[in-house]
Parts: C-alpha cells; sequence; structure tokens
C-alpha cells in the first residue's frame, strides 16, 4: 500500500511545489487536484495541479521526469464535480473537463482519475439511476478505451443547505454500489474508498471492503467527529455539518487499525491519499504543513 495525499489542500502551491512537499515529509504518491483554470465553486474545488487542458508532450514529459527526480507517484487525477447535475449545460461542461483529464491521466501513464457519479438532486434515487444508465456507460467506454480506470469517491456531497435535498453523488451505499455495477460491468469502473462518510452515516467501513474488493482502485484517508450533543439537538434530519466534523486520521472515530487491516487481507496494493479537511489545521500554511505531517506520522503504524 502507497501512502499519499490529496494536493487539493495546497491550493497556495504550484505543481513542482506539491511535489517537492510531498518527497520533503516523505509521502509516496500524491492524488493531483485538476479542475479546471477557474474560480473555485465550493470549499476545496477550483484547485488545479496540472492544467489538463494544455497538457502537450513537452509537459507531460516535464511532469513525468519532475516525480521521478523527486521519487513521488501520481496516484491519480482528481476532479469531482456534480457529473450528473440537473442542468444540462453545467453537465456538459464536467464531462467535457473529465474527458480531458482522462486523457490526461493516459498521455501521463498514471491510468486512475478519481470523481464523483454525481446526482440529480430533486429526483429520486430510481430517477437518478436512470439517468446514470444512460450518462455512464459512455464516459466508462471512453476511459476503457485510453486504458484509465474510474474511480468514484463515495461521499454523499449532502453536507448544507444548498446540497439538500438529495445531494450531488448517489454513489454513497454498498447498495447503490451494487446498482452501479450491475449496470456498468467494466473492469475500468471502481471506488474510491473514504471511511470518514460511513461513520456520519452510521454504517459498517470494514465490511464492504470484503465484498467490493475487486473494486477498490484507490483510497481516501479521512477522519470523522461526530458531536453527539449537537446530534441529539437536531437529529439525522439536520444538516449533517451541524453535527459531523471531519478531521485527520487520528483525530475522528475511524478505527484505522481495522480498517487497514482489512484491506490487508484482501490484498490491497494501491495507493491511499489523506485527505485534508479539517478546519483546525487551516488558519495558515505552516499548520496546513503540520496536518499531512501528523496524518503520516500516525498512518505509519498501519501504512508501511
Amino acid at each position: 500500500m502507497k501512502l499519499g495525499f490529496l494536493s487539493a489542500i495546497l491550493s497556495f502551491m504550484n505543481f513542482e511545489q506539491v511535489i517537492d512537499t510531498a518527497s520533503t515529509l516523505g509521502y509516496s504518491c500524491v492524488e493531483l487536484a485538476c479542475w479546471p483554470q477557474e474560480k473555485a465553486s465550493r470549499r476545496y474545488a477550483g484547485v488545479s495541479h496540472l492544467n489538463v487542458a494544455e497538457l502537450d508532450d513537452a509537459v507531460a514529459n516535464h511532469v513525468k521526469e519532475y516525480c521521478r527526480a523527486k521519487g513521488v507517484e501520481i496516484s491519480s487525477l482528481g476532479y469531482y464535480p456534480n457529473n450528473l447535475d440537473e442542468d444540462l449545460d453545467h453537465r456538459a461542461y464536467f464531462h467535457d473537463h473529465l474527458r480531458k483529464v482522462i486523457e490526461a491521466s493516459a498521455k501521463l501513464g498514471i491510468n486512475m482519475v478519481t470523481t464523483f457519479v454525481g446526482r440529480m438532486q430533486t429526483k429520486s434515487i430510481e430517477e437518478n439511476f436512470e439517468e446514470f444508465a444512460k450518462v455512464w456507460p459512455a464516459i466508462v467506454k471512453f476511459a476503457e478505451e485510453r486504458g484509465v480506470k474510474i474511480a468514484i469517491e463515495n461521499c454523499p456531497m449532502l453536507f448544507s443547505r444548498d446540497q439538500w435535498p438529495g445531494g450531488h453523488n448517489i454513489a454513497t451505499s454498498p447498495a447503490n454500489w451494487r446498482k452501479m455495477f450491475e449496470i456498468i460491468d467494466s473492469p475500468n469502473f471502481g471506488l474510491n474508498f473514504d471511511p470518514s462518510h460511513f461513520v456520519w452515516m452510521q454504517m459498517d467501513y470494514v465490511k464492504p471492503i470484503y465484498e467490493f474488493k475487486d473494486k477498490i482502485f484507490h483510497i481516501h484517508l479521512k477522519d470523522t467527529r461526530i458531536d453527539y450533543d449537537r446530534l441529539n439537538d437536531v437529529g439525522i434530519m439536520g444538516y449533517p455539518l451541524e453535527y459531523m466534523v471531519a478531521k485527520i486520521p487520528g483525530h475522528g472515530q475511524v478505527d484505522w487499525g481495522r480498517f487497514v487491516s482489512a484491506l490487508s487481507e484482501v490484498g490491497f496494493s494501491g495507493c491511499a491519499c489523506v485527505e485534508v479537511e479539517d478546519r483546525a489545521f487551516e488558519v495558515s500554511q505552516e499548520r496546513i504543513l503540520k496536518s499531512l505531517q501528523l496524518s503520516k506520522r500516525y498512518l505509519e503504524q498501519f501504512v508501511i
């Protein structure tokens, strides 16, 4: 298993600085954020450490050579929009960039893209799967033709008022994963599994590892703490951000020993990347770097 981090937290750095940071801290890989060159639409979105729209041979060679020189692998190119957005113009824009990310991943020999399935947030889950069956096979085929795997994260994107009632991603549970993989049975279509989301949704984050062992392509290492006083006050129907807090690994409620042990038992040998969304470490650039340092120090007792 290779330990890395998602570069989105380092929005103040360029590509070379991100790779230098990974090398200096002793990380072996980086999931490189690849949003379009635009203003962020939400927290952690809009960060781009590689402009895939302008990835010519010279830039691609530079990226590969720089990573090789620093001993850091790019685990995946990450882009997380709502790929089933109800606004078809928005959806077309997202898909156009996603295809560019897929092409860039192939060109760089990374062959992995991490993203969301998306969701029409005002439609039922049944209606969403009907749309998924129309939209996603072509995207997966596009990736297959280029030898690229697509790993879908299980984040519901259902945290705040603007994301209710349904959220922005249907790939949130084993039940929905089964439907996804029944509709698209492809070796290039799998999961980017983040256990922290299962904590606040009151789900077992270890058991699915065994059932979906062949579909887990990539891992996000993020923790979550439940504020039970607030949960008792607002209930599970409250906005999740009212009662849950994203934390760095070891500062929340994920049992990382059980989680990594299960991954080891099923033979997972891919990339596991720390995803920092812990506001306690966002007060300065120094604290952000400290979050990556502390996360690595904690996780090395499990991931070596």
